[in-house]
C-alpha cells in the first residue's frame, strides 16, 4: 500500500509512537513539526532523529510565532508549574496550555493533506494521562474531523479525511509498551516543557507524567535528565 498520511510529530514521546503506529499500517508518512515559539524548541530535534530512526522522510517544518499571543507558559516568561502532584496534574486546564494549539497544528495538517493527496491525518493526542487540555479529547477530534470535511475542497468532493488518534484511550504505560513494539527508540524522545539544555528537569508536568508512565510500565526512562 502506498497511501500517504500526515503525521503530526512534537519529538515527544506519544508523536514517536504514533508515528511507529501510522507507518506500521502500511503508511507512506509525512511528518509535519512545528516551530511556534516554544521554550522547548530542542524538541524539533528529537523529531528528526525519531523520523530517521523509525526511516520515514525528515519533518516538515512549519514556522509560527505563537508568543504573539503571549498566552501560554511554553511561548512567554511565565514560569513552568513544577513539582506537583498527580492529583494536581489531572485537575484544570494548566498554565502550560497553548491557546488553540491543536486547533491550529491540525488545520496545517489538513492543508498539507489535501496539498499531498494524503486522506488520513495521525495525531498523538491522549485523553487518559495527559495534563486535562480541552484539544486533547476525542470530542474535540472528531468535531474537528466534520469541520475539516465541511470546509474543504477534497472533502465536499466525497474524498473526506480522517483524523486518527490511536492513543487516545491509552494509559501513558500502555502506549510505551506499544511503542517499544513497534521498534521505538525512546531514548531519542524529549518530553520536557522546560529543559536546561537538552536535559530535561523531571518536575514539569509533563516530564512527571513521562517518568510515571515508565515506572507503570516497569522500565526505566531512558531520558537525560538534569
Amino acid at each position: 500500500m502506498d497511501q500517504r498520511a500526515i503525521v503530526l510529530v512534537s519529538g515527544g514521546l506519544d508523536s514517536a509512537t504514533t508515528l511507529a503506529v501510522a507507518k506500521s499500517q502500511g503508511y507512506s508518512c509525512v511528518p509535519l513539526s512545528f516551530r511556534y515559539g516554544q521554550r522547548h524548541a530542542v524538541e524539533l530535534g528529537a523529531a528528526s532523529r525519531v523520523c530517521a530512526q523509525l526511516g520515514t522522510r525528515a519533518p516538515l517544518v512549519v514556522e509560527i510565532d505563537l508568543r504573539a499571543f503571549d498566552g501560554s507558559a511554553l511561548t512567554s516568561d511565565q514560569p513552568v508549574p513544577k513539582g506537583r502532584s498527580q492529583a494536581e496534574i489531572a485537575s484544570g486546564i494548566p498554565a502550560t496550555y497553548v491557546p488553540a494549539r491543536n486547533i491550529i497544528f491540525l488545520s496545517f495538517a489538513v492543508g498539507a493533506a489535501e496539498a499531498f493527496g494524503a486522506r488520513d491525518i495521525f495525531i498523538g493526542v491522549n485523553a487518559v494521562d495527559y495534563s486535562g487540555y480541552p484539544d486533547c479529547r476525542p470530542e474535540f477530534i472528531t468535531a474537528f474531523e466534520q469541520m475539516a470535511n465541511l470546509g474543504t475542497k477534497a472533502g465536499v468532493e466525497g474524498e473526506p479525511f480522517r483524523i486518527r488518534a490511536p492513543l487516545s484511550n491509552l494509559r501513558k504505560s500502555e502506549i510505551i509498551g506499544l511503542g517499544i513494539s513497534l521498534g521505538v527508540d525512546y531514548a531519542l524522545t524529549h518530553s520536557c516543557y522546560d529543559p536546561t539544555g537538552t536535559l530535561a528537569c523531571g518536575r514539569c508536568d509533563s516530564c512527571r507524567i513521562r517518568l510515571k508512565g515508565f515506572s507503570d510500565a516497569g522500565l526505566k526512562d531512558p531520558a537525560q535528565y538534569a
